[in-house]
């Protein structure tokens, strides 16, 4: 089958892509995966409105469902990692249990919204935020996603307005099978440790616990339970 080329990656906005990619540029900024994407400008991004309105539901799904398309076009034999960052023009002063509420509302509206025009979920993994298999599937496609805020305890994910990074899951399988993923995780978890003495106490290997318990950030509790539900099919 013939492999479509990826449109370059576009940075919809001003200041608030600046200051995300500055962010990531930072050379304290721990996340190598990240600083490789932007050494080759394939990191997205998407300015709007503040975190928890319903306006940004449906921009957000589109430019997302676009990026999935690109990424399985080029899957095979690509090389280049790639992130999709929507930012969010506030609110600037979210605690992290705040900031865990806005994050899981924005995901279960973009879920209900992908559910209601019939879009199954990503056949690569579970529904179910509770099991070690779980992914984020939006437009048929698995994200892992990564919150950043004001009030984020880890300094790594601390930026003056809330973002939700997506990440395919495809994309971090295709890392593991050629060898880089190991390598790329032990550089990233070694600059955290330089950055902040530790690493963050969520991070768990894929297949050993759900993914869900790191999106926010937040040191959650064994007992914490992931409010996303996934919807059937219509």
């Amino acid at each position: 089958m013939k492999t479509l080329p990826l449109q370059r990656p576009v940075h919809r906005g001003g200041h608030l892509t600046q200051t995300f990619l500055d962010h990531v540029a930072d050379p304290a900024f721990p996340c190598v995966g990240s600083k490789a994407a932007l050494a080759r400008g394939a990191i997205e991004t998407l300015e709007l409105d503040r975190l928890g309105e319903r306006d940004n539901d449906a921009p957000l799904l589109g430019a997302l469902a676009a990026f999935g398309r690109h990424l399985d076009a080029e899957r095979d034999g690509a090389t280049t990692v790639r992130s999709f960052a929507a930012l969010f023009d506030g609110p600037g002063d979210t605690g992290e249990q705040r900031f865990e509420a806005l994050l899981w509302s924005q995901l279960q509206r973009l879920h209900d919204l992908d559910a209601a025009r019939g879009t199954r979920w990503a056949p690569d993994v579970t529904p179910d935020p509770s099991d070690p298999r779980f992914s984020l599937s939006l437009a048929g496609h698995p994200f892992f996603v990564i919150g950043l805020h004001g009030g984020a305890s880890r300094l790594a994910r601390r930026l003056p307005f809330p973002a939700l990074v997506f990440n395919s899951h495809r994309q971090f399988e295709q890392l593991r099978a050629d060898g880089r993923y190991a390598k790329m995780q032990a550089a990233t978890r070694g600059r955290d440790i330089a950055l902040q003495g530790s690493i963050n106490p969520n991070l768990a290997d894929f297949g050993r616990a759900s993914e869900a318990r790191q999106y926010s950030g937040r040191a959650v509790d064994s007992g914490w339970v992931c409010p996303f539900r996934a919807r059937s099919r219509r």
